[in-house]
């Protein structure tokens, strides 16, 4: 009884002050979007619900208009045609009905759209995304040592030695050999451009989709909220690979960060694995302890 109940503290302490290698991915047969994890995409949630309040409504009020219509006017039951050529009361409706429910939907519409594009805060992190067929590229514009590196599709013949096993985590088509790691709560500006054709930058889960267009750059931002491993994946059609360049961003806490930092500024591979075990650590004594309270 005694080491069961040292268990449960063992758990409960993993959980409050480990990272979770838990993945935020998209799922099989997947209605709704991704789990917000930063401010931006809660908003987006929230008006992806509020349009469904007048999508919904006149989607059914249409049906029911054309089901109105077949009926009252098929041939057998209206043989004689009107002739009406208008309606005043009905051309004022649909007119100011349309005018008003777009209003509706354009007010908060532009206000999410401001906040993803003006940013009240100043930028704390600078990183620079660079698309290329078919990887992307990452400089982190930070210090006198910028940390510059690719991220290329993990492939499953590489998946056992980049100790990446658990699909779970480091899913088919999505997981990478080098992440992006940034501190959780951290404004981040990302910097976008394409070095041969349109990419897209995308990242469901921080409401990020941008697109890189070679010769411009293209700034966006982000704070996330919580730590984890997050995945996204190029939205733009840029040739035959173009579904396979995903990203990867893993959010850690800021020690965490800074210490992968100062490794990353001379051997970026080797401060990835050193996280990775790190945070996949944490998360197996987790499941470690869960298993021995029960």
């Amino acid at each position: 009884m005694k080491n069961k109940a040292f268990a449960v503290l063992a758990a409960i302490g993993c959980l409050l002050f480990a990272s979770t290698a838990f993945a935020d991915q998209p799922f099989p047969w997947q209605k709704g979007l991704q789990p917000a994890a930063t401010s931006i995409m809660e908003e987006i949630s929230w008006f992806e619900h509020y349009t469904l309040w007048f999508i919904v409504p006149v989607t059914l009020f249409v049906l029911l208009l054309l089901i109105i219509v077949v009926v009252k006017f098929r041939e057998s039951a209206n043989p004689v045609p009107s002739k009406t050529s208008h309606n005043t009361l009905i051309e004022v409706v649909w007119t100011l009905g349309p005018v008003v429910i777009l209003l509706f939907l354009a007010v908060p519409s532009f206000q999410l759209l401001t906040k993803q594009l003006a940013p009240t805060e100043e930028p704390e992190l600078t990183i620079k995304a660079t698309g290329y067929q078919w990887y992307w590229g990452y400089e982190y514009q930070v210090g006198d040592k910028p940390v510059s590196f690719d991220s290329l599709l993990l492939a499953d013949a590489d998946r056992a030695a980049a100790g990446k096993e658990d699909k779970s985590v480091y899913p088919r088509l999505l997981a990478v050999d080098n992440e992006i790691v940034i501190p959780v709560g951290k404004h981040v500006r990302l910097l976008v451009t394409g070095a041969d054709v349109i990419h897209a930058f995308a990242m469901p889960s921080f409401g990020v989709k941008i697109d890189a267009v070679p010769g411009r750059l293209n700034e966006t931002w982000f704070k996330a909220d919580r730590e984890g491993l997050f995945y996204g994946q190029c939205s733009e059609l840029c040739g035959k690979d173009h579904a396979f360049m995903p990203i990867a961003i893993r959010v850690v806490s800021q020690e965490k960060y800074d210490t992968w930092l100062a490794a990353a500024a001379t051997n970026v591979g080797e401060a990835n694995k050193a996280l990775m075990a790190s945070v996949d650590g944490a998360a197996k004594a987790v499941d470690v302890a869960q298993n021995a309270a029960q």
